[in-house]
Parts: structure tokens; sequence; C-alpha cells
């Protein structure tokens, strides 16, 4: 089931957020904070939701939309954010496959809204 992989994932991310917050703390050290940022927010929060989406109006889960959104942002968001981590500490060279990997998440966002509308009647109700 997509809704357990995506909360799992969610999961993960949100200690690995957590984790890199406490290191910057510690070290007072804070050229990462997008990182964490971006970790907490599309990792914990987005997949935390998708996986209450997917729970909530289980058709949703069930779609080729739904698949391609899973495996595309989950392939490219640890790319992102190592690329973007890399970045951030002087590798330039990393600059445009952080903007790849942040196009293809975009992506997988786009794709998983398009499948919201298409798979969710409008006066669908949450399943009880």
């Amino acid at each position: 089931m997509l809704a357990i992989r995506c909360l799992k994932l969610a999961g993960i991310y949100w200690i690995a957020g957590i984790a890199l917050g406490l290191v910057m703390g510690a070290t007072q050290t804070f050229a990462l904070a997008p990182v964490h940022a971006h970790m907490n927010l599309l990792g914990w929060v987005t997949l935390a939701i998708a996986a209450l989406v997917f729970t909530i109006w289980p058709k949703t889960e069930t779609t080729r939309l739904a698949r391609a959104f899973f495996w595309i942002y989950n392939l490219s968001l640890p790319v992102m954010l190592l690329a973007l981590a890399l970045m951030l500490m002087g590798r330039t060279e990393f600059t445009v496959v952080t903007i790849i990997a942040s196009v293809c998440v975009f992506v997988g966002a786009i794709l998983f809204v398009v499948n919201l509308f298409l798979a969710i009647p409008s006066a669908a109700r949450p399943a009880p």
C-alpha cells in the first residue's frame, strides 16, 4: 500500500530532519538550514499528508498517477536533498543536479494533485 510506504518514509524524513536540526544547533552551523527545511516539509509533512489522503480516499491510492507520484517523488527527493547539501557546502557542480531533482519533485507533486482531481469526485466524502 502506498499509504503505508509514504507514512514510513515520512517518519524517516522526520527523524533525519530533527537529527540535522540538532547537529546544526549543537555546532551553531546553519549552512544546511535549507536542507533541514526541505527535509521536514517535502519529506515528513508532504509524505504524511499523502499517506492520509491515500487512506481517507482509497481510490486515490490505486491509480497509475499515484504510483508514478510515489516513485518519481521518492527517487528524486533524496537526490535533491543531497545535491542541495553539497551545493550549499560549496560544491557548485551540484547546482544542475539540484535543479533537475527539484523539477522531478515538482513533477511528482503535480501528478499527486492531478490524481486528486481525477480520482476524487467533486461530491466525494471521505471513507468512514
